[in-house]
């Protein structure tokens, strides 16, 4: 890594680019915030954090950092499932989902140490094809009901249908508190029952709620109940968010110098406030300046945590393909170079501090980034002036800010959701190869449907099996096995006509692995029955794995029993290596059969022949 060192040359442009690219990234890390399930703080925090340290620490001059929309899918995976463990109350399950949070943050420190940044690129087109796709798909389906006003929880019809269930739970827990570790005695199992018969209403109509908020979560739950969305449409709540949607996609057309966005925001919660409508504002904003939570540190539990170690490296993960990915788009702008590993490091250390004060976590912003640079911004200055707006805005405008319908938020959030979709490889799909359509759909429905993390492992193993295939499927056709009379080598001409049909040559032309082994063990059955001498040319084989040597040793093993002679032509370092390992050299083939061209082994085949 370089010399880190601050840029101030060019502070006018850096101070107008951070104040540009703050002001955009307001309504979008409420937003963000909002949608994750932690509330708008979260997502200022985490915008405020992200884009100051990851500026100071990172390696790329000119990117703005801060809740994106990739990690915020991911970030409401683990904010959903540790509320839904604790039975819907954020407050106990928050020291879990920050710690998360801060342990993929210090993932992401270590993937830049160790050099992970020049990997990213290898990373298959069709998963992250898939994978964006699927999160458009989750933010547009899981903000219709906030953008026509329906919260499940709040419906108190939905949610007596789960008093049964809750009844259930609160039973089972009581029964499962009172026995353990005891026996119980007659007069405790009548007490049990007593207590479970006076359970407290609001109790009830509390599990009720966490229960129905969890089932009316995710895609699954958003379609699942989508009837009772539709029936209970709130008309000024519905015009907010689509009044939000109309602007930001018509303001476009007008100009793209001021942000569409912001100017959605403004208006729209001019006129809910100005005109005092009776709207649903967000969550109040806490005033003052962000606080640590300690509390990652005094109630921490390696129970609560362990299940979601992949989850916090998935998140690790995509943050650094986010960032990295942007940072192109910066160097392509600015003709500079990003370092990559550094980057990462200094994402990492955003994220990090972050997760500490209660922020969710982010990567590197394209639109931001691009706000930026266009506004004069060159160095990483402009970054940390980014954050410092952020946080200005939020001493001096909380209040303010907490007035904002969470409608509007919701038209922003759909706006999101269908830009961030793959367009190109959706339109690309009657083009490309099946094997990768698949890839990118099977990404697409489990990311949408199931669960984020293990839609994006199965993708990357399915592309790496696909990957393997081709290789083999390319190198066991370069290996050609063909008698004398057919495709023959240049140096196997001038073989007497009285030998030829003693010889059969086996010619194998690239690596001998697993994806080529099962066409290499057909060689004894293709072996003609006057063939007595087999001469395997290993002059083009440049690797051998494990499978390629055992198949070797099955097909020689094979030969040998059968009263054949092998020969081996020219075996290069590493295959021969592999063959004496295991003593195929020269338990099966002896050192004297083993040679260094063709030619030398027409000799002793020629010898061979005279003495037999």
């Amino acid at each position: 890594m370089s010399k880190f060192k601050l840029d101030f040359s060019n502070f006018k442009g850096d101070f107008f680019g951070g104040l540009t690219a703050g002001i955009v990234a307001l309504p979008l890390a409420l937003a963000f915030g909002v949608s994750s399930g932690l509330g708008p703080s979260a997502g200022l925090y985490g915008a405020i954090f992200v884009s100051f340290f990851a500026a100071f620490f990172g390696g790329t001059e000119t990117q703005i950092s801060g809740p994106t929309a990739p990690m915020t899918a991911v970030s409401m995976v683990v904010i959903g499932g540790l509320i839904a463990i604790n039975n819907g109350d954020v407050s106990k399950a928050l020291p879990s989902i920050l710690t998360i949070f801060l342990l993929s943050g210090l993932m992401q420190i270590c993937l830049g140490l160790i050099g992970f940044g020049k990997y990213i690129k290898y990373i298959p087109y069709p998963v992250v094809s898939g994978f964006m796709t699927a999160i458009g798909v989750i933010i547009i389906v899981t903000q219709i009901a906030p953008a026509v006003g329906y919260y499940p929880t709040e419906d108190i019809s939905f949610v007596e249908e789960f008093k049964p269930r809750a009844e259930e739970k609160i039973l089972d827990n009581l029964i499962d508190e009172e026995i353990r570790g005891k026996t119980l005695l007659i007069d405790e199992i009548t007490q049990t029952v007593q207590k479970a018969q006076n359970i407290p209403e609001d109790n009830i109509l509390k599990e009720s709620k966490a229960i129905a908020g969890s089932e009316a979560s995710g895609v699954v739950g958003s379609l699942k109940f989508i009837t009772n969305t539709l029936s209970n449409i709130d008309i000024l709540e519905f015009l907010l968010a689509l009044g939000t949607i109309i602007i930001i996609y018509g303001f476009k057309r007008i100009t793209t110098a001021i942000p569409s966005t912001l100017v959605a925001l403004l208006i729209m919660s001019g006129i809910a406030v100005g005109f005092k409508l009776d709207y649903r504002a967000i969550e109040t904003i806490p005033s003052g300046l962000p606080l640590p939570n300690l509390s990652i540190f005094t109630e921490f539990s390696f129970s609560s945590v362990i299940p979601y170690v992949f989850t916090a490296l998935t998140l690790a993960l995509l943050g650094a393909i986010d960032s990295l990915l942007t940072s192109v788009v910066a160097d392509n702008m600015t003709k500079t170079k990003h370092e990559p590993n550094r980057e990462l490091v200094g994402q990492g250390i955003g994220n990090t501090i972050g997760a500490i004060f209660g922020g969710i976590p982010g990567a590197g912003a394209t639109i931001r980034t691009v706000v930026n640079i266009n506004a004069g911004g060159k160095t990483r200055i402009s970054g940390m002036i980014a954050g410092l707006v952020l946080l200005i805005i939020l001493l001096a405008l909380g209040p303010i800010a907490s007035l904002i319908p969470a409608a509007v938020l919701a038209g922003i959030l759909i706006t999101v959701g269908i830009g961030v979709m793959d367009y190109k490889g959706l339109k690309a799909i009657p083009y490309m190869p099946r094997t990768e359509v698949t890839i990118m759909l099977i990404v697409l429905v489990l990311s949408s449907v199931w669960n984020l993390v293990y839609a994006v492992g199965i993708g990357l193993v399915i592309a790496s099996l696909m990957f393997m295939k081709k290789i083999g499927d390319l190198t066991a056709s370069s290996s050609s096995v063909s008698p004398l009379n057919e495709q023959i080598w240049s140096d196997e001409m001038n073989i007497p006509k009285d030998l030829q049909n003693k010889i059969f040559i086996k010619h194998v032309d690239g690596p001998l692995f697993f994806g080529s082994t099962s066409d290499f063990q057909q060689l004894a059955k293709q072996i003609p029955k006057k063939a007595s001498i087999i001469i395997i040319r290993l002059d083009k084989v440049p690797y051998m794995d494990q499978s390629g040597l055992y198949a070797m040793e099955d097909v020689l093993v094979d030969l040998v029993s059968s009263d054949r002679k092998v020969l081996l032509i020219n075996p290069i370092e590493q295959p021969k290596y592999m063959l004496e390992r295991i003593d195929i050299i020269p338990d099966l083939v002896p050192e004297e059969q083993i040679f260094d061209s063709f030619k030398s082994s027409m000799e002793w085949i020629k010898n061979y022949s005279k003495e037999n």
